[in-house]
């Protein structure tokens, strides 16, 4: 298995991407999102949502693998320690919280950058990954057949995603280095202001 990972801008971009890949046949419990939710737009009650909201790093994930409906039917809510409140589901959420089961075995702090380097994210992608969902940011992580690789991350590209590389370069210009756990979360004006540097571009 290959672990193929995308970081969005848009929400709406990700879970574009999360449908794609379902419709090639790669599994629901295969896929991963985590969504920057600093903005309120999913709560709990929300149709797309079906787990409580937790207070700090305990939160609850509720519902960490895709249903009957896929993975953006069993989003839940959560926090990560330096990210904020994020909309997840997926075993990348699952791994990150140390959740056994659907219980929450200890806090997310860290948790996120080694969930992904556990799988096979190069370390550098996954602090830029883990910085762009405190960005406002939305990552999609999937694990697939080798031989889907090519064909998994295709999809991934074709849906808006962001160069890890390039985003790097543009973070570091504004003197970042690595995400920091301990970060001031950031609000929704950040958030706004923060997209307002790449505009989206039109596939």
């Amino acid at each position: 298995m290959k672990t193929v990972t995308g970081l969005f801008d848009d929400y709406s971009d990700a879970s574009t991407a999360v449908r794609a890949l379902e419709a090639r046949g790669i599994p629901s419990d295969d896929i991963s999102i985590v969504s920057n939710n600093a903005d309120g737009r999913y709560k709990d009650g929300d149709h797309e949502t079906n787990a409580a909201e937790g207070a700090g790093t305990g939160a609850g994930i509720g519902a960490v693998v895709g249903g009957a409906g896929g993975l953006l039917t069993g989003l839940g809510i959560m926090a990560i320690p330096g990210v904020g409140p994020v909309v997840a589901a997926g075993w990348l959420a699952a791994t990150a919280l140390g959740a056994v089961g659907g219980a929450v075995a200890g806090g997310a702090a860290g948790g996120l950058i080694g969930a992904m380097t556990a799988s096979g994210v190069p370390e550098d992608h996954a602090h830029v990954y883990a910085e762009g969902v405190r960005r406002g940011g939305t990552l999609v992580t999937a694990k697939v057949e080798d031989h889907l690789q090519p064909e998994a991350e295709a999809i991934l590209k074709q849906s808006n995603w962001v160069d890890p590389d390039e985003r790097r370069t543009a973070y570091s210009q504004q003197g970042w280095t690595n995400f920091d756990e301990t970060a001031e979360p950031f609000g929704p004006a950040e958030i706004e202001q923060e997209r307002g540097r790449y505009p989206r571009r039109t596939l």
